[in-house]
């Protein structure tokens, strides 16, 4: 993950990840975080249900449609 991500960005960063709408590749060209960091970032500032809860919605979703985050 990268260190120097202000407060506003990680926020930011967070709220295009539970959005059903933004790909991963959105945020790494916006930010340069791959899926794996995006992923570290919201283990680590997520509850662990809703972190779960995401996660879980991420492999339903993907199955379901051809191209999802």
């Amino acid at each position: 993950m990268s260190p120097d991500l202000s407060d506003a960005h990680r926020s930011e960063i967070i709220q295009m990840a539970l959005s059903d709408h933004v790909s991963f590749a959105h945020i790494e060209a916006e930010y340069g975080l791959k899926e794996k960091q995006v992923k570290a970032l919201m283990r680590d500032n997520l509850k662990p249900g809703s972190y779960k809860t995401w996660r879980k919605r991420l492999r339903d979703f993907g199955t379901r449609r051809e191209i999802y985050k």
